[in-house]
């Protein structure tokens, strides 16, 4: 059985989010506060940890860099800010997902399949190779290179890099871009896609805000710009 670590100070919130989790066939263990949530987490080796941002003593963004100073769990972070600034705060500290309150139980529940789906994944590895002198993407190799150097990328941000290259010079609308990369749950979270397109940019381009391969066409979508031999 799948068991999901919930960690808030709220207890209320947490029965809520018991409850409609343990319907749904997961098993929940409970923190009240961060320092508990980390002992928990020691204690429990939970498949996924639902983490309250707004919380007394030791909030959770400091919960949050703590856990990935010792493991990978796949985090969702449960605020009722939902900013760009803190949803780049949340993945800078390494989160996997945001959901907002107050939270209905069938978007918890679509967000937390979308998020375990992802971390058991085990997609094969396309046979796709772009490279035009300055930048290189490998991706049977998950390697991303610049001027032979290499950059490193989250899985997702691999996964959003590769959805936009292997179909290079299209415009690529929000929608099928984060429905390809998230899924379907995340189709209408226009917000979460341009933060890990500046992310991208700040890795991958010389000058974010001058752009040399990932383009915005505002209001429509991204592309991928292409300077490679036969695609231009």
């Amino acid at each position: 059985m799948t068991q999901v670590l919930v960690i808030d100070d709220n207890p209320l919130d947490r029965k809520i989010l018991r409850d409609v989790l343990t319907h749904d066939g997961f098993s929940v263990e409970e923190a009240s506060d961060g320092s508990a949530g980390l002992r928990q987490l020691y204690d429990c080796r939970p498949d996924l940890i639902l983490l309250d941002v707004m919380m007394p003593s030791m909030d959770g963004w400091t919960v949050c860099a703590r856990i990935r100073e010792v493991c990978d769990t796949p985090l969702i972070m449960l605020t009722s800010l939902n900013s760009e600034e803190e949803i780049t705060r949340g993945l800078e500290l390494g989160a996997d997902d945001f959901v907002s309150k107050p939270i209905g139980s069938q978007h918890l529940l679509a967000r937390v399949r979308a998020v375990l789906r992802r971390a058991r994944g085990q997609e094969r590895p396309q046979e796709f190779v772009y490279d035009d002198g300055v930048l290189r993407i490998d991706a049977a190799h998950h390697e991303v290179t610049l001027s032979a150097t290499p950059v490193e990328l989250t899985p997702t941000e691999f996964r959003l890099l590769l959805a936009l290259a292997t179909a290079p010079n299209r415009l690529h609308p929000y929608a099928d871009l984060l429905q390809a990369v998230w899924g379907p749950e995340y189709r209408d979270d226009i917000d979460f896609l341009r933060v890990y397109v500046w992310r991208l940019r700040k890795k991958l381009e010389a000058s974010p805000d001058a752009p040399r391969w990932l383009s915005t066409e505002r209001g429509f979508g991204y592309r991928f710009i292409s300077h490679a031999r036969g695609h231009a």
